[in-house]
């Protein structure tokens, strides 16, 4: 069985140091959470990061239609804010990678993955949340799912049947003898690498960030006795740095995530040579 994570925070919150207790490093309950509705045994039900994801989606759709329902061609604050961030992705992103002809059809996903994604991992920060959704990876691994069905598909229809395969597999008759090894070497890359560490980059930097904000938080509490107060300030501070360090982390890894995208999509799209 898992651990309660509401004994646990207990346990840590009634923990210091001189006290008799060991030190309550954070682990893998610190992303267990109770089930909000419905019984975990069964798999139905609604916890706390499905509720962030969904306040998340609500929060980012709410966000870009209060800015852009009513458009001024001088625009007010909040669409100024909505216009910058969509142009810094839509030209930072999509036209440096796709060209503007080319990557306008795709400017309304990446954009919406990019600011899903970010707010996905701001939750990390925010009080009352603290917790990234990201840092589970079922859900970066639905958003590399759907590049990934989306890079085949576009694979296919672009380059046809035989011509798919060659692209994917990375044929080219010139490399000679070494050409089959070449090609397995890039089908397995391709098919099978490629969306796993697309998932697992946005997962691990987003996991190993919330749990080290766990673990000086719950040092700064735990040294918070006797002569331990001194080096509970110099954890304390950690967490301001490291707090500072994710807003950058976060920021960077949606756009890391929507660049691969388009990087993807790219190579789907070139001819084949």
């Amino acid at each position: 069985m898992s651990a309660d994570p509401t004994q646990v925070l207990a346990f840590e919150t009634d923990c210091h140091i001189f006290d008799g207790c060991g030190f309550p490093a954070p682990g893998l309950h610190s992303f267990l959470f109770e089930p909000l509705w419905g019984d975990a045994d069964s798999n139905l039900y609604f916890n706390k990061p499905m509720l962030l994801a969904l306040l998340g989606s609500v929060i980012v759709i709410g966000f870009f239609w209060a800015a852009f329902r009513k458009p001024k061609l001088v625009p007010g604050k909040l669409q100024m804010v909505a216009e910058f961030g969509y142009d810094f992705i839509r030209r930072g992103v999509v036209y440096e990678t796709l060209g503007r002809k080319e990557g306008e059809k795709y400017v309304p996903l990446v954009v919406s993955m990019f600011f899903f994604i970010w707010m996905m991992n701001l939750w990390s920060i925010v009080p009352l949340a603290q917790f990234p959704v990201t840092s589970i990876i079922a859900y970066p691994a639905v958003l590399a799912l759907i590049v990934y069905v989306l890079w085949v598909s576009l694979t296919f229809k672009r380059h046809g049947f035989v011509g798919g395969w060659k692209n994917i597999t990375g044929y080219n008759k010139d490399l000679g003898p070494v050409l089959p090894l070449a090609m397995l070497i890039e089908f397995f890359s391709n098919l099978l690498v490629r969306p796993f560490t697309h998932a697992v980059r946005l997962f691990a930097n987003m996991f190993a960030g919330h749990t080290l904000l766990v673990l000086f938080t719950i040092a700064s509490w735990y040294l918070l006795n006797g002569i331990g107060i001194a080096y509970a300030g110099v954890s304390f501070v950690m967490v301001i740095v490291m707090t500072v360090f994710e807003l950058f982390i976060q920021a960077l890894q949606a756009y890391v995530f929507v660049l691969l995208t388009c990087t993807f999509i790219q190579g789907a799209l070139a001819e084949h040579h």
